[in-house]
């Protein structure tokens, strides 16, 4: 089943729409295997409360080659579990280096089911992502308007909304017309830090899955994210990293209850 489909199709049957990101902090651990064991605990234990799950890149990075060899164990576990994986690493590049990325993260052994990427050395940087996802029945997540409060500097004046477009345009190049329940390969990374931005971008682009980053630890709640969902609550995935993978140090306890709360407030305000 293509990506879209999958996490829709987990939306709707678990009724959530929480994605749960892992960014496994190296400092917060006693040594690898510690951090190892916490990072798929919490895995396992938020998995009945998420739509999909989202590692965090750098955090995978930073450990060196344990840090691939871990993140190929998450992606495994993850599918075990049934949740859709999302790659967190904002690649965005030109030419072969791009088809290089996108070879390297949606495909093979540490692929995800899908990939967040960065737009901002132009449009045509995109079309090796499409095209590897679409082959592979992946997903993209196109950088429009991030979480953090610089995005400002480059984002505004327009250019989100230029990005929004060549969303809607790549997307319109695919089959299905129902708008509310069949939704296209590239979505978009729409910060839950801009609440009074997301009825704007759900309509511009109408068969994109938006990637909700910022509930918890950047700010957002759950109570200003219902412009983001199309009726009946399908759409969007609102992210939560650190409220939910440290929600009270590393107690995975915890981290359950968090997962769960959230997926109870998200639910609360669909529309």
């Amino acid at each position: 089943m293509p990506f879209a489909a999958a996490v829709t199709d987990r939306t709707r049957r678990l009724q959530t729409r929480l994605c749960v990101g892992l960014d496994p902090r190296a400092s917060a651990y006693r040594d690898l295997a510690h951090l190892r064991t916490h990072t798929l605990d919490v895995l396992e234990a938020t998995s009945p409360y998420a739509a999909c799950v989202k590692p965090q890149l750098a955090f995978f990075e930073a450990l060196g080659l344990p840090g691939f060899t871990l993140l190929e164990e998450v992606c495994a576990a993850a599918r075990t579990l049934g949740l859709p994986v999302i790659l967190d690493g904002k690649r965005g590049d030109i030419g072969s280096t791009a088809e290089a990325y996108a070879r390297g993260w949606l495909t093979g052994t540490h692929a995800g089911d899908a990939l967040t990427v960065n737009p901002f050395l132009g449009f045509g940087t995109l079309t090796p992502f499409v095209e590897a996802a679409r082959a592979n029945g992946g997903g993209l997540f196109v950088l429009v308007k991030t979480s953090n409060p610089d995005q400002a500097d480059l984002q505004g004046q327009g250019v989100s909304e230029r990005v929004a477009v060549e969303v809607a345009r790549l997307n319109a190049e695919e089959e299905g017309q129902d708008q509310a329940n069949t939704y296209a390969s590239v979505g978009a990374v729409v910060g839950a830090t801009h609440p009074q931005d997301l009825a704007t971008f759900r309509a511009l682009m109408p068969r994109a899955l938006l990637l909700l980053p910022g509930l918890g630890a950047q700010g957002a709640t759950a109570a200003e994210l219902a412009p983001a969902f199309h009726a009946g609550g399908a759409g969007a995935l609102a992210s939560a990293s650190r409220a939910v993978q440290y929600a009270d140090g590393l107690d995975v306890a915890a981290s359950r209850e968090a997962a769960r709360r959230l997926r109870d407030e998200l639910n609360a305000v669909m529309p």
